[in-house]
């Protein structure tokens, strides 16, 4: 009879939930619709219910964000969530 492990709280050891190509790829694309409109980064920030700070940091790729922020990012800028995640994922096709 084989041994169960005990179950584990947690990521595994080495693993990370960050990964840098879609970050990157949603930030170009807030950064891009963002932009198209003529809204401040911190206007946006402001709007969305987040930091300025963490909206640098989301735009720049090095945050990859919620699924809670993603929906306040896309209500802030008058668009669905599904509209900023077909953009991402074009972006990432384009390479």
């Amino acid at each position: 009879m084989q041994a169960r492990r005990a179950i584990q709280r947690g990521r595994p050891a080495g693993t990370t939930t960050y990964e840098a190509a879609p970050a990157q790829a949603f930030g170009a694309t807030v950064r891009a619709i963002r932009l198209e409109e003529g809204i401040a980064q911190e206007t946006l920030a402001h709007l969305a219910g987040i930091e300025r700070s963490h909206m640098g940091k989301i735009e720049r790729g090095e945050h990859l964000p919620t699924l809670a922020v993603i929906l306040k990012i896309a209500r802030a800028l008058g668009r669905s969530a599904g509209e900023l995640v077909l953009e991402t994922e074009a972006r990432l096709e384009q390479g």
